[in-house]
């Protein structure tokens, strides 16, 4: 493996493990809001008007600010000096405290017809509706918040600092945590009391960036310009890559819209679906996507595009490594791993079994989710952003031709089975015309080859022990064993990269360095 590739994993193992943390915590917190809050009117309320916000960080947030700020302002660094990269930093954040301002006061003012457009089959049940319009008032704001700590950590990344910007989520799950405990204990409307939560979890995640910020020696003060050439040309690729960024999101988003359609609980059931297979792309996908952009940025930038070619592959490689295996395990285990996690109190045997259909159709597009994530990021430090939303408009209607069909036989399933379809679409596209810019294919197949082999190996065997229920996630340690020594004895680098990472770890925080 290449020194850029050594880089990108032991800073995507600094993402992992600080997002591991916050993943662990994201299901402490759907453990309590299955508990107290189950997957009736007030849940699907909370869930679409939290997810109106929530897809506009995606969309607005890392999925398009953070991903074309760090190419220019690794290019004006590496071209320019320090101070104009700070200088177009603050002129950036400048723009963002006026456009989201804006937006802000609009999606208040217009909240009904939001809500409308997000959920229009909530319309039938007018306590529903109302309910949703309430708590996305309530909720919006936090997109202020969010886009700050995306901007925020495109500044640290770039720095090549990732653990601050990484450990931000988990805030936001203390707060939601804090605020349904109090909610239901107090016996104030648990929905209501999780949106204040979002607003409390969001000022908070921004404040924790500012120590860091300071650390790398980012002046919040000092020259700026709304003309800012560089936030222009910042501008100018944020403009595709709200979609081309954010193929996924989107996606999700249309399922939703169809999902209101269906009976009462769908939308939660791909919810919670969706919450589990976040998990590993959340921990690993997008810790390796993190991680890339700064080094890949910073090679294109310098013209160094054989060394790009190796740090992309080398991403790749190490994405396809844990994804494959992940899909594998929550394919054969979902039944039982729905029912420990969230089968408690008001989540019946029903939402059980729903929820776990749902997530092994989700499950098998994991691996096309988080291979898209790098290939994206490529593009982007190639500063072309015009064949990511070509894909990504294409990918769309695959979403949602197959979703209106597949929705009447198969019901929520049919809209989970499509947007895995159309994740699958989407990364075989972004390969086939990457291959055609870089010189080095951008995944080994070997390894790809090595890993669905070793994968389906350990997928069989979950899924024989998931017989025992609950007992069988008593294996998943033993799985990862044998998966982990197959890579070895088959010499897959990827399984000895990781290795060296950890034990690279263990000396580190064995002299007491962070």
């Amino acid at each position: 493996m290449s020194k850029h590739g050594q880089q990108i994993a032991r800073n995507a193992s600094v993402v992992a493990v600080a997002t591991l943390g916050s993943r662990i915590l994201g299901f402490v917190r759907d453990l309590i809001v299955a508990f107290v809050l189950g997957a009736g009117m007030f849940a699907d309320a909370f869930f679409v008007a939290f997810r109106i916000p929530n897809l506009m960080r995606r969309l607005f947030g890392e999925g398009s600010l953070t991903m074309a700020f760090i190419p220019v302002y690794s290019r004006i660094r590496e071209e320019e000096g320090e101070e104009a990269a700070q200088q177009m930093a603050r002129s950036a954040m400048i723009w963002l405290g006026i456009i989201l301002g804006a937006l802000t006061v609009a999606v208040e003012l217009a909240a009904g017809p939001v809500t409308l457009a997000i959920a229009p089959g909530f319309a039938d049940d007018s306590e529903l509706f109302a309910t949703t319009v309430s708590l996305v008032r309530i909720c919006f704001p936090y997109v202020i918040f969010i886009c700050g700590v995306a901007l925020c950590m495109g500044i640290l990344n770039s720095h090549q600092r990732f653990l601050a910007p990484a450990l931000a989520p988990a805030v936001l799950n203390v707060a939601l945590i804090i605020a349904a405990l109090i909610s239901h204990y107090a016996g104030y409307n648990v929905a209501y009391g999780m949106a204040y939560g979002v607003l409390a979890g969001g000022a908070a995640q921004l404040l924790m960036q500012q120590g860091a910020l300071s650390r790398i020696g980012f002046r919040r003060r000092g020259r700026w310009s709304l003309f800012d050439p560089g936030v222009r040309r910042m501008g100018l690729l944020m403009l595709p890559t709200v979609f081309g960024a954010a193929v996924y999101q989107l996606n999700i988003l249309l399922g939703t819209l169809l999902a209101s359609f269906l009976p009462t609980g769908s939308v939660s059931y791909l919810y919670y679906a969706d919450r589990l297979v976040q998990f590993p792309l959340g921990v690993f996908g997008l810790a390796v996507s993190t991680a890339a952009l700064p080094s890949l940025a910073a090679l294109a930038a310098k013209g160094e595009m054989d060394d790009f070619g190796g740090a992309l592959r080398s991403a790749n490689g190490l994405t396809l490594f844990i994804a494959l295996p992940a899909a594998a395990g929550l394919m054969a285990l979902a039944e039982p791993v729905i029912s420990v996690l969230f089968g408690h109190g008001k989540f019946g045997p029903e939402a059980v079994s729903s929820t776990a259909s749902a997530l092994i159709a989700y499950s098998a597009g994991l691996p096309f989710i988080a291979l898209s994530r790098p290939l994206v990021s490529a593009f982007y430090a190639l500063e072309d952003t015009k064949t990511p939303v070509k894909i990504a408009v294409l990918c769309l209607f695959v979403n949602i031709g197959l979703g209106a069909w597949l929705m009447v036989p198969l019901k929520h399933v049919g809209l989970a089975v499509a947007v895995s379809a159309a994740s699958l679409v989407n990364a075989l596209l972004l390969f086939i015309f990457l291959r055609r810019r870089v010189s080095v294919a951008p995944v080994e197949g070997a390894v790809m080859l090595k890993a669905v082999l070793l994968s389906t190996l350990i997928g069989a065997g979950a899924w024989y022990t998931g017989r025992f229920g609950a007992w069988s996630l008593a294996f998943i340690p033993v799985w990862a064993g044998v998966y982990f020594l197959g890579a070895h004895v088959t010499n897959m680098g990827e399984a000895r990269m990781f290795a060296d990472v950890y034990r690279s770890a263990r000396r580190r925080l064995g002299r007491g360095r962070p």
